[in-house]
């Protein structure tokens, strides 16, 4: 399913003559930068926010849209669609801006402090504080590595499913070991509105990186030979009148075998790739920027790293701990933005009339 922004939350903004001048600005529109823009409201801070990808949401709408998420605190369980389109909703008394489908190419401090930033649209910010959200960087997906094969992107070849209609009645070759391949395979063997004529799993060996329940089902659907699991890789392929017909499996046996197939999804998992923010002059470590645990300030001070970008003792990559990274981030950048207003006091959204205003709702009235 095709994500749908919330037009009511997502104004992207207009073309500018001169830079967008902003206390804060979120690199990155997943999650955990969505809910960088909750916090900073709450201290009334506006932002605005840059992503790569033509929507928000991040690696979850992007990967896993329809797939189940159990570990959001208080939501037993949610789609990466109905994470983003809640925390786009939680956002909306806050009226940040967004501005999609353009990557931050420059981000450089000025004399005085403000950092200038932009983009591969043209678009340019002078902001007093940054929040660099972007996921595990610039991400692509590892693909099968052979001449010609990419010219079916998007048409016969794929490494997610948008839309599982339409793969249904298709006689289909799901490739790989982990949780998505096994995920996919056995949502299209199945008895379902997306059952796929033919479904044949195929990794290079038969150990996995799913989970366990899933390898089960995955061997009692081939027992029942409802789909079928095969021990190889694909080394070539068959083409006629533009369309591919068939993959050439090689077995752990060295025999080549030519499987006929539909379409052929390849799920190797992502090559996660910093870009422009290797040149950014902040503190790396594998590929991550490197920040404390009080503030989660980078080394440049006045820019912050949260969710998966960061690395620090004990790090998790998990949402939940993005959201816990974001709020301790907006308290730091309020002494930035606020320099006069000493120590910023936490408030409660329970209590808190101040925030109530913020958030646009009445202060209840408690017996």
């Amino acid at each position: 399913m095709e994500p749908q922004a919330n037009p009511a939350v997502i104004a992207t903004a207009h073309t500018h003559a001169g830079p967008i001048e902003t206390d804060a600005l979120i690199i990155g529109a997943g999650p955990v930068g969505l809910f960088q823009v909750f916090e900073l409201g709450l201290l009334e801070i506006k932002a605005h926010v840059i992503d790569s990808l033509p929507q928000p949401g991040g690696q979850p709408i992007e990967l896993y849209p329809d797939k189940p998420i159990y570990d959001i605190p208080a939501i037993p369980v949610c789609t990466g669609q109905q994470l983003t389109d809640a925390l786009l909703k939680q956002i909306e008394p806050f009226g940040a801006s967004f501005h999609l489908g353009q990557t931050v190419s420059v981000l450089r401090e000025q004399d005085d402090g403000r950092f200038e930033v932009a983009t591969s649209a043209g678009t340019r910010f002078v902001a007093r504080t940054v929040f660099i959200a972007a996921g595990v960087g610039a991400f692509e997906p590892r693909s099968i590595k052979l001449d010609g094969l990419a010219a079916f992107e998007g048409r016969q070849l794929f490494h997610r499913v948008r839309n599982p209609a339409d793969f249904a009645g298709k006689n289909l070759i799901i490739a790989g070991g982990g949780d998505s391949a096994l995920d996919w395979a056995l949502n299209f063997a199945g008895a379902g509105p997306h059952q796929a004529e033919s479904v044949i799993l195929l990794h290079r060996r038969d150990g996995f990186r799913a989970a366990p329940a899933s390898v089960a089902r995955m061997h009692q659907l081939c027992e029942a030979q409802q789909m079928q699991f095969m021990v190889g890789q694909v080394t070539g392929y068959d083409e006629r009148d533009g369309q591919l017909v068939a993959a050439k499996v090689t077995g752990g046996d060295g025999v080549a075998r030519v499987v006929p197939l539909d379409a052929l999804l390849v799920f190797f998992g992502l090559s996660p790739r910093l870009g422009p923010i290797a040149e950014w002059n902040l503190q790396i470590e594998r590929k991550q920027l490197v920040v404390d645990t009080e503030k989660f300030a980078t080394s440049v001070p006045g820019i912050f790293a949260v969710g998966d970008i960061n690395t620090y003792p004990g790090k998790k990559k998990l949402i939940l701990s993005g959201f816990h990274e974001c709020a301790l981030a907006a308290f730091a950048a309020a002494a930035i933005v606020f320099p006069d207003k000493g120590r910023i006091h936490l408030q409660y959204t329970t209590t808190s009339p101040k925030l109530h205003k913020v958030l646009g709702v009445e202060t209840p009235v408690f017996a």
